[in-house]
């Protein structure tokens, strides 16, 4: 009894694909929403990696021109009024009301300050819808993907039951393959939601930190417009 009990153990398939390939139908879907949630997650954060990288090359090259001791016209003029790099956009956006609220005989029109602020303001909570889009997916996974595997485990264990039940077999050999094949669901589950909420994490303090580094530089700018609106 023993010889079959280990011959029939050893038949079985416990690799990754044979725990699917066996699976209910339902913990089949589960577990494939997990990895496809999975691979969107991935994509999400090897996306922002790059455009968080990007991001803070860019502004660091501005930074150096900005600082350079150049004409703020002249600057302008170089990057225009619709530059790619987004610290390039909320300088233009100030630039650009800047230029708009001279008067045909030189004068500025009353309320230019507050203009220019607004219209960096605005540029900046562009760039902070565009930084920060898709990070509510990595959230989102982070928070369901653990009870989706828990949903897909829990079936799939009673389904084992229900099987143990039929064969009136509590045998090891009988029980362990369903059971673990309920605890894959599980395990792509942790998968996916791990991964999502380390880099949901890391992911919000770079995108706030290079917010703070736009908000910065327009206060900077701000008051550099200021000292020539007061003289």
């Amino acid at each position: 009894m023993e010889a079959e009990t280990l011959a029939l153990a050893q038949e079985i398939d416990f690799s990754m694909w044979g725990l699917f390939a066996r699976a209910t139908l339902t913990v089949k879907i589960v577990m494939i929403m997990l990895m496809l949630a999975s691979f969107w997650a991935w994509a999400i954060i090897f996306e922002k990696i790059i455009a968080y990288r990007k991001a803070r090359a860019e502004a660091a090259e501005f930074d150096r021109a900005f600082w350079s001791g150049e004409p703020l016209d002249e600057l302008f003029d170089q990057i225009g009024p619709e530059p790619e790099g987004r610290a390039k956009k909320v300088f233009a956006a100030g630039m650009t009301e800047w230029r708009r609220s001279h008067r045909d005989d030189g004068g500025l029109i009353a309320g230019a300050h507050a203009r220019i602020d607004r219209s960096m303001d605005v540029a900046i909570q562009k760039e902070a819808e565009d930084l920060q889009k898709n990070l509510a997916v990595l959230a989102t996974v982070g928070s369901v993907a653990p009870f989706v595997g828990l949903f897909g485990t829990v079936w799939g264990i009673m389904h084992a039951f229900v099987e143990i039940a039929q064969q009136q077999n509590t045998s090891l050999v009988v029980v362990a393959p369903g059971i673990a094949e309920a605890l894959l669901a599980t395990g792509l589950g942790l998968l996916a939601a791990i991964p999502a909420v380390v880099f949901y994490n890391k992911l919000s303090a770079d995108s706030d930190r290079i917010l703070a580094g736009y908000e910065s530089f327009a206060d900077e700018f701000s008051t550099i417009l200021s000292r020539q609106l007061d003289s």
